[in-house]
């Protein structure tokens, strides 16, 4: 393998054909970089996708209002089903497998103001499990408690930028806020890694409800479930839709009339998307790269033809069909390995750009995994094995005699 005159002869051969070993390494090269590219943004876009879920708790339930399609006990159809905060507390207490829950209002923006600085941001009014469903952290103070439902309190708690942009270096807790009129007291600072969700400010449901012309009408609820159900959640979602039917005479059947929806359903149909994308990415870049050593396999046929003589005198002088074997894999190797590794080095480049350059919401950390690299340069080196075995193989059947003849 280490032969020295082996390799001089391979460089002879690659100076002497330029072209031709340009463009058959391109070949391959190109195969390996749309690999190694279309890999990368593939786990791009799946951590981007699982980005916009686990910003929040993935096993979480949504239960909304909507209208009734088929009529039920005499009852017409095209009836609002509206929820409202005492379906909260029937679900709560009916429903045993559920983790946390909490019943949402609001989320408009409103103008805030703090002494002379002022900023739009939206106000949103919950229960307290809605910090855990958020998979927020407290910065200082505290979240929503019952004491502040019970008592419909005036409380908030902000996000980190409406700290920021009111309060600059000033402690917020236990500062008044003014939000759309209505002065709230600062009782904590959160901090949400989700999409948007730290631009807002928190309030008890009770107090905005109070505020909001006492209407107990919900956007809609939000809970969690344990852990072991993530893989069957269709008994709990009928079992939601069977208690809101019997209180509110709509058909259990009707899937438009209150909407539930588990975000782990969705979550893994979306990761079985993007499964099957990473597969035809496999498959687009497996045959991009199988051209390309087609294409080495074709040239290497071209170089035994050409050096048919030669390999006859080889021969006659005692080489071993081995040896020209070993001659003509060789050099097969090394030009698919030279340019399978600028290709694999090239995609890699590729990939950092675009994850420093082209990261958004929905595109994230685009990456390939050393596995994958250590894998793509077998790949490369069993590919060139093979691109040069069935030529090489010929070449050492060939006969001295009509090997000197073919000149």
């Amino acid at each position: 393998m280490f032969d020295i005159d082996k390799w001089q002869e391979i460089f002879t051969t690659i100076k002497q054909n330029k072209l031709r070993t340009f463009l058959t390494g391109f070949s391959v090269a190109w195969g390996i970089f749309i690999l190694i590219v279309l890999l990368g943004a593939g786990n791009g876009l799946r951590t981007g996708a699982e980005s916009q879920f686990m910003g929040d708790a993935i096993n979480s339930v949504f239960i909304g209002g909507g209208t009734t399609t088929i009529p039920y006990k005499g009852l017409q159809n095209g009836r609002q089903i509206i929820l409202k905060t005492e379906d909260f507390y029937l679900i709560r207490q009916k429903i045993k497998k559920l983790e946390y829950i909490s019943a949402i209002k609001g989320g408009s923006e409103v103008n805030m103001i703090y002494n002379n600085k002022s900023a739009l941001f939206s106000i949103r009014a919950c229960m307290p499990d809605n910090i855990y469903l958020e998979n927020a952290s407290m910065l200082s103070g505290r979240f929503i408690n019952d004491k502040d439902i019970q008592e419909y309190r005036k409380v908030c708690i902000i996000g980190a930028p409406v700290r920021d942009e009111l309060f600059k270096d000033e402690d917020p807790i236990n500062k008044f806020i003014d939000a759309g009129g209505i002065s709230y007291k600062v009782v904590g600072v959160f901090k949400d890694l989700g999409r948007n969700d730290e631009n807002r400010i928190y309030v008890p449901l009770s107090t905005f409800q109070r505020i909001s012309s006492g209407s107990q009408a919900l956007d809609y609820i939000w809970a969690s479930y344990e852990n072991n159900m993530l893989e069957n959640t269709e008994p709990l979602m009928k079992e939601i839709r069977n208690m809101l039917a019997k209180k509110y005479s709509f058909s259990p059947e009707d899937m438009s009339a209150v909407e539930v929806n588990c975000w782990n359903d969705e979550f893994i149909r979306i990761m079985k998307m993007l499964d099957g994308v990473k597969i035809f990415i496999w498959i687009i870049g497996v045959f991009t790269l199988i051209a390309g050593i087609v294409g080495v396999s074709n040239i290497m046929m071209i170089v035994v033809k050409e050096r048919t003589s030669e390999i006859g005198i080889r021969k006659a002088l005692g080489a071993t069909p081995l040896s020209i074997v070993m001659l003509i894999v060789q050099e097969a190797v090394f030009i698919t390995g030279v340019a399978g590794y600028i290709g694999l080095v090239s995609g890699i480049a590729t990939v950092q750009f675009m994850g420093n350059n082209l990261e958004s919401d929905f595109f994230k950390n685009p990456t390939v995994s050393f596995n994958l690299a250590v894998l793509a340069t077998i790949i490369i080196i069993v590919a060139g094995a093979l691109a040069g075995l069935i030529p090489a193989v010929r070449a050492s059947q060939v006969n001295p005699v009509e090997a000197l003849r073919s000149e």
